[in-house]
């Protein structure tokens, strides 16, 4: 598997059970897990892969806000520095589901959901 294969679907993982920001929470665990594997992961790459999943339609991105409902956005906003107010959010898709639960998504995972080693 290609290293940007792996970081994508670290990703896809991060977000699979909540809305997800960037900084606060897919880079750090993702960075962290692609370290368990001997990868060095970069924020761009984690934006690259967020973006690549965005426009294939396995996730989707959302502005978020604590006073307004949550807005889907059409396309892959830019999140190239990191945001004062972490309004920008990403979640899985139903097709994005589809393939994180499929037998052919388990690898860099085990069977619980853990990075392999």
């Amino acid at each position: 598997m290609e290293r940007s294969e792996v970081i994508r679907r670290m990703v896809l993982n991060e977000i699979s059970d909540d809305y997800e920001n960037v900084d606060q929470v897919i880079l750090p665990n993702v960075a962290r897990e692609c370290a368990n594997l001997g990868i060095i992961v970069e924020r761009s790459q984690v934006v690259e892969a967020l973006a690549e999943l965005v426009e294939s339609g396995l996730a989707k991105a959302y502005r978020l806000s604590c006073i307004e409902p949550a807005e889907e956005l059409r396309d892959m906003p830019p999140v190239d520095v990191v945001e004062e107010h972490f309004k920008t959010y990403f979640y899985i898709s139903e097709k994005g589901l589809e393939v994180h639960l499929s037998d052919d998504a388990s690898p860099p995972f085990d069977e619980d959901g853990n990075s392999r080693r």
